[in-house]
Formats: C-alpha cells, sequence, structure tokens
C-alpha cells in the first residue's frame, strides 16, 4: 500500500507587514518613554544588575590601584628616607672617630709635652709611628723620622712617661726601634730610692700581665721594695742616665742568696703607641761631651 506525503505549506510574513509591525513597536515604545517611566525603570533595572556592578568593580579595581600607587609612594619616600639618614649617621661616625682619634692625638702630644720638659736637658725630635711587627705589643716598630732629620742607630726613645726603646735601625726617612719589652731587650736599670743596679730584660710573656722583668739585683742591705721606681742607669753602654723605665711590682730572692729578680710594671702604654719623642744624641756622643 503506498504512503502520501502532505506537504506542510509554509506561512511566510510578508517584508511589508514586517516593517510595519517594526515600526508600530518603535512608535510604541517612544510614546511608554515619554508618557510613562516603564522603560526607564526596566532599563534601570537591567543596568543595575549589568552595568552598575560592573562600574563598581572597576570603581574598587581604580581605588585599589590608586591606594596600592599611594603605598609604593610612601615607600619609596620613606626608602628615600631612611637613605638620608643613613648616610648622615655615617657621617656623624666618621666625625666622631675624627674627634676621637684627635682627643686621643692631643691627649698623647700632652704627654710629650710633659715628657719633653721632664728631660730639659736633651734634645728631642718627634715622631710617629707608621708601622710595627704582628701582635698586640709594640715590641719593634718603625716611626717616620730618618737620617734627614738627624736620627741614627742608638738614639734612645721616650714616650708616655718613660722609655720606650731604642733605635737599631734608619733609613733618610724612617727608623726601626726595639722597646725595652723586646725578647731581646736589655737595659741597665737602677733603683732611683738606693742607687742599687739591676738588669732589665724584656719579655713579651710578662707582658700579658703587664710586666717585664729584671734581675741581678744587689740589695744586700734589703732596702729595695715593691713600688720603687726603676731608671737607667750612669753604667748603661747605650742608654741615657736618668730616664725613667717603671716601678718594681714584685721581688724574691735568687736561689744564690745573693741577688734578687721579680718584676717591673712599665710606665708606657706598649700596647698603644702613636708618637714617640727621640733624643738626639747617644750615649756614647754624651760621654764625650761630658768629658
Amino acid at each position: 500500500m503506498a504512503r502520501v506525503r502532505l506537504k506542510r505549506k509554509r506561512y511566510v510574513i510578508p517584508e511589508k507587514y514586517v516593517l510595519v509591525i517594526l515600526t508600530v513597536l518603535c512608535v510604541g515604545f517612544m510614546v511608554l518613554t515619554y508618557t510613562t517611566d516603564i522603560v526607564s525603570s526596566l532599563l534601570s533595572g537591567i543596568a543595575g544588575y549589568t552595568i552598575i556592578p560592573f562600574q563598581n568593580g572597576l570603581t574598587e579595581i581604580g581605588s585599589g590601584i590608586n591606594g596600592r600607587m599611594e603605598d609604593l609612594k610612601e615607600v619609596k619616600t620613606v626608602l628615600s628616607e631612611n637613605e638620608a639618614l643613613k648616610s648622615k649617621v655615617a657621617e656623624l661616625e666618621q666625625k666622631n672617630n675624627e674627634l676621637t682619634a684627635d682627643r686621643y692625638e692631643l691627649s698623647g702630644l700632652r704627654e710629650l709635652f710633659q715628657l719633653n720638659m721632664e728631660y730639659p736637658d736633651y734634645e728631642k725630635i718627634g715622631a710617629r709611628v707608621t708601622g710595627k711587627d704582628p701582635g698586640n705589643w709594640y715590641s719593634v716598630f718603625v716611626v717616620d723620622k730618618g737620617t734627614s732629620d738627624g736620627v741614627g742607630v742608638d738614639m734612645n726613645v721616650i714616650a708616655g712617661a718613660g722609655l720606650v726603646g731604642i733605635v737599631t735601625k734608619v733609613g733618610p726617612n724612617w727608623a726601626q726601634v726595639r722597646s725595652i719589652i723586646d725578647d731581646s731587650s736589655n737595659v741597665s736599670g737602677m733603683v732611683l730610692s738606693t742607687a742599687d743596679n739591676l738588669m732589665v730584660m724584656g719579655n713579651l710573656q710578662s707582658m700579658q700581665k703587664g710586666d717585664i722583668d729584671f734581675s741581678q739585683l744587689s740589695d744586700s742591705d734589703g732596702n729595695v721594695a715593691v713600688g720603687d721606681k726603676v731608671v737607667t742607669s750612669d753604667i748603661s753602654d747605650r742608654y741615657l742616665p736618668g730616664i725613667s723605665i717603671g716601678y718594681i711590682s714584685s721581688i724574691k730572692t735568687d736561689p744564690n742568696n745573693l741577688t734578687k729578680s721579680g718584676k717591673i710594671t712599665p710606665l708606657v702604654d706598649f700596647e698603644h703607641l702613636d708618637v714617640v719623642l727621640i733624643i738626639t744624641r747617644t750615649k756614647e756622643t754624651a760621654d764625650e761631651t761630658d768629658n
């Protein structure tokens, strides 16, 4: 049995009717817009759900960005001020260090002036320490005066309140000084109160406790005591007489029961030496002059 296919008839609205309908709708919307607030309310509602939240989001984003920019400006300002403060602190620290150094140097110069007044018979020249052997102590060091300044070997060096050492080497504009605390140093000394002779010997190990050694003290009467002052003796072959060395800090009788030995606390701070005085005459020339 054959099937019969029925064709559906498509209904097409003429274009002129479509145009008329759209025109009527537009006119209707226009009338509604001017006569009522239905359309504006509808559009406002749509805007309230779409455009306004979007605008609020943009406003919040803009406010956030603006806040971040302000924060960055503040951070940049703080960093700039911090750098300026660091520079100021560094400048003040430098000035403070310079003032401290000047005060230390002034104190040293005052000591040298007083020391110079204690030995008016000796001509002297000031010198600045420019180098030293490794270690804490100024056992061997170099100064900035030499032969061109009249400095020679075996000239005595003083600082602080007494004897520092003796010139051992010299160049045109420098000199090497071996101090009395050096292990190889030996100085003929004398107890000022009794005129008893002794030998002052450098000892860096003893200097760890602030002392140097002495020996060969012939104190038969037992008059030498702790606290007595020791100076260079007249019988020294290289050191000028009467230069202060230090004070006896301990004393003991040697096993031979004939001599005594002990410790001397030197008058010079051998851990901090900056400027010294060099006596521009040697013991040999002094003896020749005296004779």
